[in-house]
């Protein structure tokens, strides 16, 4: 598959040349046979350039500047170069903005040189501007395009993280949970032990030490048991503060959220501390959770100011920007509400929350703090990782400044001298005009709407300064030039603003706006492309809003279909992320409750009847009961994992071994897999190896590809070698993350080859002795 996408673009594009070539040869237009030679030598150089344009950008320009030259010369009025065009796309894409705009420089540089060859360096100014604006717009798309897809890169490492949080979220939390319980209890109950049991032993020759062992295991008991209450009662507590929880805390609580390039933003004081702190957190945590839960893709706001004494908290988040949200039932516990009001009541303070002046949804506390300095908010929250680029929109509102003065200049080579003098200060005039219509276009992507309207109110300069300066006919004609601006402006409307309610009226207006505009410089100058104009204006406005009604409406259209398939993916994301904070959130409270019976119910009890019979002076029941407790207590930590129903048991760690039922499974089910090197590459192998290379074979295996696949085992020299074939899927995007995090893991290194192969290397200690080879027994 990856063959075929860099190969077919060049082939068709030699297709057509040669199609040009033929009709060439056909009509007699076609160089003689040295041109042949030179085309054709041309034709196969960019082709074989091109289809290297993903692993070798650089060296695809390089080449294809080079095929251009050698056709260019060959056959200068038939040979068509787009290859460069394609090979300048593919470094923009790859590359970075430095090397994408020293690449721009060589490549304008070299089509100047050959224009300047062909036409005896008398090289017409329109000419090579349309060849800078036209490489320029190229390599802003590309960078463009790097950085959407820099941006679905990151995206899938985030979530790739995320769903590895969230399968080892049980286990870590039953590994903390551990080292908190043995810390909290266990020292404890193991010092009741060995001092009631001293008391006992020296019962005879000291009796003494026994009132002082009773008193020491009720002390200490009620220590244990106060210990044990908070840690169950904390258990309890589904979504506990934090510890120490300050601004820095808050601050990066919401870069979390923020990291899949939604646009959150947030002003927050540097010196928060304590409860206040703690809610805060918490509140916000809940908040941005339910925006990403119920309005995927929406922009957010996290705000806390200073004022008499108290602290303001504000979270906003704007409506849905998606046709179709996603069904967040099921990922809550439907407590966030109430739980966000009990957190500002516990820290002193209240909450309210409701829709928001824009349909959106709006969370308020006010918290008791001390008075401290007051920050004013931070601009920019609004940023959309949609409306980021450096490159495309400039370049775009550069083509949409330049074009149209070049070409007014062009024309006037034509004029008589005179003529040309006379319309100097108009020509100045109007490229000052079609510069300020531009110039909002550099911030279509960002503030797509007040770009639109000062596209819109900047046109209607041109019938002003047609009536006022005046403007002779033959240089206000090129005004109408600037209406490029107009289309650009309604796509980045379309494509960067707030839906299609709010984008299809700019149809209307852009239409209406444009053919006013027009036939109002047309009537101040009493001319419209050369021919007298009428009085009749309203039908000429109903004329041209005909003509431009069908062009507007196409282009936003495009822009729509751009925007909603972008929302939909990173809504994707969005879901995908909530999905996997929820089921680990879950995982975690499950562990959580699993200890907090156990505690209750084996420990707890214990320990209370401890203090019991401490009490009443039973200091053989004592030893009896804190022994019982201490036991316990060690099953209880040395089984945790494995502890509790049968059905809540974690479930075996698969081994390489299990790789042979993994393939005989996909076989089973249609696609043609074969395994080699089991069991020999298996044997003796340390258990995280082997829990390694199963999770490794499963996640290529199961990347979605349903070709052929071939999965081989090596051992040597105490490194197993593992090779995955006929996997493309697998090579990129979220699996190619997760196995990145899995080779990490098992300190292992892995290549991964475009053309849809996996090769990964675990280390596994010293080879096993050698045993009989077994013949590979393929499956299909």
């Amino acid at each position: 598959m990856e063959t075929i996408r860099n190969w077919l673009l060049p082939l068709i594009l030699a297709a057509g040349q040669s199609v040009l070539l033929w009709h060439g040869l056909a009509g007699g237009e076609a160089p003689g046979l040295p041109g042949l030679a030179g085309v054709v030598c041309a034709l196969v150089a960019e082709a074989a350039a091109l289809g290297r344009r993903r692993q070798a950008p650089l060296r695809a320009l390089a080449g294809t500047l080079g095929a251009c030259t050698v056709g260019m010369v060959a056959w200068p009025d038939g040979y068509v170069g787009l290859g460069t065009l394609i090979a300048l796309y593919s470094v923009a894409v790859r590359c970075p903005v430095p090397v994408t705009v020293r690449a721009v420089t060589v490549t304008v540089g070299v089509e100047w040189g050959l224009s300047a060859v062909q036409d005896g360096f008398r090289v017409s100014l329109l000419t090579l501007t349309i060849g800078l604006s036209v490489y320029v717009v190229c390599a802003g798309l590309g960078e463009a395009r790097r950085q959407w897809l820099g941006g679905r890169l990151t995206a899938a490492r985030r979530l790739a993280g995320a769903e590895h949080a969230r399968r080892t979220a049980g286990d870590q939390e039953r590994r903390r949970l551990a080292r908190e319980l043995h810390d909290v209890s266990a020292h404890h109950l193991t010092s009741v032990v060995v001092t009631v049991d001293a008391a006992r032993r020296l019962r005879d020759s000291r009796p003494e030490l026994a009132a002082e062992a009773l008193s020491f295991a009720e002390r200490t008991g009620r220590e244990t048991v106060a210990a044990l209450q908070r840690l169950v009662g904390l258990l309890r507590d589904t979504d506990p503060p934090g510890p120490g929880i300050t601004s820095a805390g808050i601050e990066e609580l919401v870069a979390g959220f923020g990291r899949l390039g939604r646009p959150v933003a947030a002003h927050i004081p540097d010196d928060l501390t304590g409860p206040a702190a703690e809610a805060i957190h918490g509140i916000v945590r809940e908040a941005l959770t339910n925006a990403l839960r119920h309005a995927p893709g929406a922009a957010a706001r996290v705000l806390v100011r200073r004022v008499d004494g108290v602290l303001e908290l504000t979270v906003e988040n704007a409506p849905p920007r998606t046709l179709a949200p996603h069904d967040a039932g099921g990922l809550g516990a439907g407590r966030g509400l109430a739980g966000m009001r009990e957190r500002a009541a516990a820290a002193g303070g209240e909450l309210s929350a409701g829709p928001g002046p824009d349909g959106g949804w709006l969370v308020r506390a006010t918290l008791p703090d001390a008075a401290g300095p007051q920050h004013p908010p931070g601009p920019g929250w609004r940023r959309d990782v949609l409306r980021e680029q450096r490159l495309a929109d400039p370049a775009l509102a550069l083509a949409a400044m330049v074009l149209p003065v070049v070409t007014a200049l062009a024309a006037t080579e034509d004029w008589p001298e005179r003529t040309r003098r006379a319309s100097v200060p108009g020509l100045i005039v109007v490229t000052v005009l079609l510069v300020l219509h531009a110039l909002p276009l550099l911030w279509r992507r960002r503030t797509p709407s007040a770009s639109f309207v000062a596209v819109l109110a900047t046109a209607w300069m041109w019938p002003v300064a047609v009536a006022v300066v005046p403007l002779p006919s033959r240089v206000s004609q090129f005004l109408v030039g600037g209406v490029l601006v107009e289309m650009l402006a309604v796509y980045a409307l379309a494509a960067y603003g707030q839906g299609p309610s709010r984008t299809w009226p700019a149809v209307i207006a852009a239409t209406v706006g444009t053919a006013s505009v027009v036939t109002a410089t047309a009537a101040a100058d009493g001319y419209l492309a050369g021919d007298p104009v009428s009085g009749f204006a309203v039908v000429m406005v109903v004329v041209l809003c005909v003509v431009t009604a069908p062009l507007f409406a196409a282009l936003c259209g495009a822009g729509l279909v751009v925007r909603r398939r972008r929302l939909r993916v990173l809504e994707n994301d969005d879901f995908a992320l909530a999905s996997s904070m929820w089921h680990a959130q879950q995982a975690t409270e499950a562990e959580r409750h699993r200890l907090a019976v156990t505690l209750r119910e084996a420990v707890l009890h214990h320990t209370t009847s401890l203090v019991d019979l401490a009490e009443r002076g039973r200091l053989d029941d004592v030893a009896a009961t804190a022994r019982a407790a201490l036991a316990a207590m060690r099953d209880m930590l040395h089984g945790l994992g494995d502890a509790g129903d049968p059905a809540e048991r974690l479930a075996p760690s698969p081994t390489a071994a299990d790789l042979d039922p993994l393939c005989r499974a996909l076989v089973a089910a249609g696609r043609d897999v074969r395994l080699r090197g089991l069991p020999e590459a298996a044997r003796d192998l340390p258990p995280s190896v082997h829990v390694a290379a199963y999770r490794i074979v499963e996640a290529a295996l199961g990347a979605g590809d349903v070709g052929a696949a071939r999965v081989a085992l090596r051992r040597r020299r105490g490194t197993v070698h593992i090779t995955v074939t006929g996997v493309p899927l697998a090579v990129a995007g979220p699996v190619a993350e997760r196995l990145r995090v899995q080779v990490a893991a098992a300190d292992g290194r892995m290549e991964l080859e475009p053309t849809g192969n996996v090769r990964v290397s675990l280390p596994a200690g010293p080879a096993p002795a050698p045993v009989q080879e077994v013949s590979p027994s393929p499956y299909a």
